[in-house]
């Protein structure tokens, strides 16, 4: 009777450790990703910030009526597509996030060529508004890329939880997919070309 006892409480003592190390496990994996799709809802914000000052940009730079239209109109375009191609933070699919990059990329460099542009045009350079939000723009840059560093950092660390032994158990289970990452646009290891010849 006593070594049956013993072996029912042994099982019982069994499944208990397993319980609550499933329960820890899948909470830990739980906050890691919630970790990193609010990281994802930071890196939205800072897009969704330069998209607002390019629209500020935009209207200031219209106000030079000599300015070049197709480059403006490049812009507009590039911003509309920006801001209609989003991802929701639980779906990160690798195809979903080479969209969304792209429209990025698409953004940044109509708004590269923007400003390779003004400098033809110094009354639009020495104007104040100009100036701010060309300021703004590129500190928003530096902080869209201090975001997306900081989601690779959390989403990278989740998608390697995720994969490792006995952990990878519990993220099938409890359905726990990986997240993609930003990684950098192709061509993005050859130094740009920069032309200053207005002629």
């Amino acid at each position: 009777m006593k070594k049956g006892l013993i072996a029912v409480i042994a099982i019982v003592g069994i499944i208990a450790i397993l319980g609550i190390w499933y329960v820890n496990t899948s909470n830990g994996l739980v906050e890691m990703e919630g970790q990193a799709t609010k990281q994802w809802a930071n890196v939205e914000s800072s897009y969704q910030r330069r998209s607002d000052l390019i629209g500020n940009l935009v209207k200031t730079v219209q106000g030079a009526a000599d300015f070049e239209k197709g480059t403006l109109t490049d812009v507009i375009e590039a911003r509309a597509k920006a801001t209609s191609t989003s991802i929701n933070a639980n779906d990160l699919t690798p195809e979903k996030m080479e969209a969304f990059q792209q429209a990025q990329s698409g953004l940044t460099g109509a708004l590269s060529k923007l400003m390779v542009v003004v400098e033809r045009y110094p009354d639009l350079k020495a104007n104040q508004n100009f100036l701010e939000l060309q300021s703004q723009i590129e500190g928003t840059e530096n902080r869209i890329n201090v975001e997306r560093n900081r989601f690779n950092d959390l989403a990278g660390d989740y998608n390697i939880k995720i994969k490792k032994m006995p952990t990878n158990i519990i993220a099938a289970l409890g359905g726990f997919d990986a997240m993609s990452l930003f990684s950098s646009n192709a061509g993005a290891e050859n130094a740009p070309d920069v032309n200053f010849d207005f002629n």
